[in-house]
């Protein structure tokens, strides 16, 4: 286990899929569903998140990152932010630049603060952004292009925005369908060729328009809702996934990953699974 107060200065994030080397995460040790945010919320609200239960299948899933050789830093959790496990959301990782989101919800805004500290701490290079709302797990970074989910979270606005502040990036938008949190609920990239989705959270021309550039394959609805496409790729084709999820956990083995199986049903009920609950910092080759 790393600390944050440990400088470590590398960063460096150009896909989904090359083998992680240095991820953020932070404990579930306050997290609780009080006002509702998201749909997968509304359906948990009345039982609550089981914390204990919750810490424990964190720290198996983060024992599962250093037993593949990742570097594991720790932000502190703070009781009043009960969402703080969902990390990805605060921040994205693009070339040696981190750049920290603009939350669309105000019950997290105050979530990148811890980050923001982080990141002064290391001297990695960050840009903090404030307008127009921008979340992490509307971004997915393919190389020299980013798909951006255009959701409740993250708006059009920030489309012009991205390519003005990233010229050198071809910038996708994908307009998702109102019941979808974030891009990564719907879409994952696997590698160069290959990616998950969730094709009923998309309009029928981007559906195409995604299988013209990668093998798609597809997530049930069933599956949706337990975050089937919200996978984990360490790299050398190894992703980690939900053991309920047998179906596309099938289908990846089908077409060649290995599947390393975690318990993240009890995080899984406020909305979010493991590309959600990493930012990661460093990607190689």
């Amino acid at each position: 286990m790393k600390l944050a107060n440990e400088k470590n200065h590398s960063c460096g994030c150009e896909d989904e899929y090359s083998t992680l080397q240095k991820v953020i995460v932070s404990s579930p040790q306050h997290m609780k569903i009080t006002e509702i945010i998201n749909e997968t919320q509304k359906h948990f609200a009345d039982e609550n998140i089981d914390i204990p239960k919750a810490i424990q299948q964190h720290e198996q899933f983060v024992a599962v990152l250093e037993d593949n050789g990742v570097e594991v830093v720790h932000i502190e959790a703070l009781p009043r932010l009960n969402e703080q496990v969902f990390t990805r959301d605060i921040g994205f990782c693009i070339g040696e630049r981190v750049y920290v989101s603009s939350l669309a919800s105000p019950i997290r805004r105050e979530e990148v603060q811890p980050l923001v500290e982080y990141l002064k701490d290391e001297e990695i290079p960050y840009t903090r952004l404030y307008d127009p709302h921008i979340e992490g797990g509307d971004v997915l970074v393919d190389g020299h292009r980013l798909w951006v989910g255009l959701s409740n979270r993250t708006e059009e606005r920030a489309i012009s925005y991205l390519n003005k502040m990233l010229p050198d990036y071809e910038i996708i938008p994908l307009p998702l369908k109102d019941d979808i949190l974030h891009l990564d609920c719907a879409f994952n990239i696997l590698s160069s060729t290959e990616a998950v989705i969730y094709p009923e959270a998309f309009n029928k021309q981007d559906v195409e328009r995604l299988s013209k550039e990668f093998s798609l394959i597809p997530v049930s609805t069933e599956e949706q809702f337990t975050m089937g496409t919200n996978v984990l790729s360490i790299g050398n084709r190894k992703v980690i996934s939900l053991p309920q999820n047998k179906e596309i956990n099938e289908k990846l083995m089908e077409n060649g990953f290995h599947v390393i199986e975690a318990d993240l049903s009890e995080i899984i009920k406020s909305g979010g699974s493991f590309r959600c609950c990493t930012l990661p910092l460093n990607r190689q080759d």
